[in-house]
């Protein structure tokens, strides 16, 4: 095997030349090796090699093949899941974060609801999440409040509860894709984190070391987005795609509007509480009901969902397009297939099984924060606009996210929005609730939400939620 130097790869792509595919592997290959038990290999790059080769990439940037190696390269730094032994089709999605976005909570077991049905091919979603970053919330941290759920599990158990669920929701383990553990921490660092190219390679080297066949990209753009403008959306958008199906993956990405929250609830409790609600309203069996005020609230959410859904069943042969796929994910909310499906993971999922199913029995019932407060409007009029990412610093500072990676999070903060952009409102009207552990962290987060939340004499044009949609055959 061939020796790669460092020092070379760095010039190389310093200089503006494609790396090959050995450099990439070497380079990736020997970063790993020095985390392991003995002596570094003599070739491993330092953290200012690594540094130095982020920056490098992030100025020059990367073409397709590269990209393709880099990717390829991480995925298998560590250990992989193999779904070969399902039996059907792995397919996931994937969400570059928003305020309020809880879509994977119903997805997943909408997508596994799908896949039992008779006639076709069996669905699976192997779901590997992440936590709240920045503005964002993350998966893990709202599943993390259901009592006893386990987020941690070890790849054979993992496989044992997709196999009997149709899904299973988990975070990363440390032997799975080492190499990108690595690499985002000096991105972090260094300056680099809004690489598209280091976005793409770490996003897919993930998804793809879950042995995935499909895979549907939700892009966020818009004030609420890491990438705001939606130039830099769409690229991104286009070199995931490109890298999922040169690695046999059929991948599939859109853009939607992140202007506003998702839905009714940003935190944690509170956005299981949205879905577990959702799935209770439109389930037959169950005697629960929501306002249709608050049914419309959600809409963009249950919208939302039903296409990524949609999409998800269509790439796995249970529908014959992506509109179809759409009204069997809304049949299995109806059905209450789906909210079976959800009790059925978190049964295997929870050390304290009657606290979880009482807990999603009530949702309401055990959202318990000590403190609240209403924003309400100074005027009349229409509610014109926000900084979507401001709304979710204010969520942030409530407790429900992160200043950095390790702190605890507050299982019930959060804001609860009562109304939308482009809504009529009147003085005094309530625009959104505040929910926090204390009394004392309200004050600055309904400052923020003061400031952001801004009421016009007209109403605006509202965004569409869900833009352009992108696949293999736009770009070759």
């Amino acid at each position: 095997m061939q020796t790669i130097h460092p020092i070379d790869v760095i010039q190389h792509k310093r200089d503006g030349l494609a790396l090959s595919d050995g450099e990439i592997q070497g380079f990736v290959r020997a970063m790993v090796a020095r985390e392991g038990p003995g002596d570094s290999p003599a070739d491993a790059p330092s953290d200012a090699q690594i540094a130095a080769l982020l920056m490098a990439i992030f100025l020059r940037g990367m073409d397709a093949r590269e990209l393709a190696a880099l990717t390829q390269a991480m995925r298998f730094s560590g250990e992989t899941l193999d779904t070969s032994s399902l039996g059907g089709f792995a397919v996931d999605k994937h969400s570059t974060g928003g305020v309020g976005d809880k879509t994977s909570l119903l997805i997943a077991p909408m997508v596994a609801a799908a896949g039992a049905m008779e006639g076709g091919v069996r669905l699976f979603d192997p779901m590997i999440s992440g936590r709240s970053l920045g503005h964002t919330g993350g998966t893990l941290d709202k599943l993390e409040t259901i009592p006893g759920f386990r987020t941690q599990l070890g790849m054979d158990e993992f496989l044992a509860i997709v196999r009997e669920c149709g899904f299973a929701m988990a975070g990363q383990t440390p032997s799975l894709v080492p190499a990108d553990r690595i690499l985002y921490a000096l991105r972090d660092h260094t300056g680099t984190v809004e690489s598209p190219y280091l976005i793409t390679a770490s996003i897919m080297s993930k998804k793809l070391a879950a042995g995935l066949n499909g895979l549907v990209l939700d892009v966020k753009t818009g004030s609420g987005a890491f990438m705001s403008r939606e130039e830099d959306a769409r690229l991104l958008a286009r070199l995931m795609v490109q890298t999922g199906e040169r690695a046999g993956t059929r991948t599939v990405a859109m853009l939607t509007s992140m202007d506003q929250p998702l839905g009714r609830f940003a935190g944690n409790w509170v956005e299981v509480m949205e879905c577990v609600e959702l799935f209770q309203h439109f389930a037959p069996e169950c005697e629960f009901s929501l306002e249709p005020e608050k049914v419309r609230l959600s809409s963009d959410l249950v919208e939302l969902t039903c296409v990524l859904a949609g999409w998800m069943i269509h790439l796995g042969g249970q529908a014959a397009t992506p509109e179809a796929g759409a009204e069997v994910a809304m049949g299995t909310l109806r059905d209450g297939s789906a909210y079976e499906r959800l009790l059925g993971m978190v049964r295997m999922q929870s050390e304290d099984i009657a606290g979880a199913m009482a807990a999603l029995a009530e949702p309401r019932a055990f959202h318990r924060p000590r403190a609240t407060r209403v924003v309400k409007a100074e005027r009349a009029g229409y509610l014109a606009g926000m900084d979507c990412a401001q709304v979710g610093w204010a969520v942030q500072r409530l407790g429900a996210g992160r200043k950095r990676p390790g702190d605890p999070v507050s299982a019930h903060a959060g804001i609860e929005m009562h109304v939308k952009i482009g809504d009529r409102v009147e003085e005094g009207q309530a625009l959104v609730r505040l929910f926090a552990e204390d009394s004392a962290v309200l004050e600055e987060p309904e400052q923020m939400l003061r400031e952001t939340l801004e009421i016009g004499p007209t109403a605006p044009t509202v965004t569409p939620l869900i833009g352009d949609i992108i696949t293999s055959k736009q770009h070759g």
